[in-house]
């Protein structure tokens, strides 16, 4: 049975329960315009996906905000300040930790949604992408207390609302083998780990599943699958893909932004 034939036999057993399997997609790292970025907003305005594009507040420039301002279907997140790495060596990159003064990092993050919402206006959403989807525990309550409403990292998500006022939005399936030499994990790999993610969901509260891209990481193979998944998604029953707006809408809505 081909791996494909088993994302559809997934979705079917999802059907069979009369319920629909939630997806999503986001790509990280975002800074600039240029031509992977316009080969990524081809793909979602081709196939009509909705994408969740992680902008580096510190990095951002005006040219990426006008390019984004284009499309339809494009929602902001924010990944973090700058995507710098603080911590010390033997430790995993982290710049949402405890290596420097809480309030230092919280206050980089609220100069980096400020950004963000100048930039981006209505389009940016309070929500946190932690660079390297790491973010120290105990700063996590301090989210909804300077205003964001959504915590998005990697893997299946501990609870619904990590704590009061804020919503957890995972990703799953990562198209890139970081550890194998940054290159595409390949067609068999991304699509088990996206049966198993949506098996799981199905057995459990239906998490939203979501699929992680790079824009600025991927080789030929990473773009060929990512366009062919989104092609054969927008045909599949019983799956939505939903907007990073509307899965996070149970706490923006009615918030006035992060204030």
């Amino acid at each position: 049975m081909s791996h494909w034939q088993a994302l559809a036999d997934e979705a079917a057993r999802w059907g069979e329960l009369g319920r629909t399997a939630d997806l999503w997609w986001r790509d990280d790292d975002a800074v600039d315009a240029g031509e992977p970025l316009d080969r990524l907003l081809a793909i979602a305005r081709d196939t009509s996906m909705p994408l969740a594009l992680a902008v580096v507040p510190a990095k951002a420039t005006a040219a990426l905000a006008s390019r984004v301002a284009s499309e339809a279907g494009v929602d902001v997140l924010q990944h973090g300040y700058a995507h710098t790495n603080h911590a010390v060596a033997a430790e995993k990159k982290i710049e949402i930790g405890l290596q420097r003064p809480a309030m230092l990092t919280l206050g980089e993050l609220g100069t980096g949604w400020m950004a963000l919402e100048q930039l981006f206006g209505s389009r940016a959403l309070p929500v946190m992408v932690p660079p390297w989807n790491r973010i120290a525990p105990v700063l996590v309550p301090t989210l909804p207390e300077i205003g964001y409403r959504g915590l998005s990292t990697f893997g299946p998500r501990p609870r619904v609302h990590p704590v009061r006022g804020l919503l957890q939005v995972n990703t799953h399936v990562d198209l890139i083998d970081w550890k194998g030499g940054r290159r595409f994990a390949g067609e068999e790999i991304v699509l088990d780990a996206l049966v198993a993610s949506l098996a799981r969901a199905r057995a459990g509260e239906g998490e939203p599943v979501g699929v992680l891209s790079h824009h600025l990481a991927m080789d030929a193979g990473a773009w060929d699958f990512l366009r062919s998944l989104w092609e054969k998604m927008s045909r599949l029953e019983n799956v939505r893909v939903r907007r990073a707006r509307d899965l996070f809408s149970a706490e923006v809505r009615g918030q006035g932004g992060r204030g």
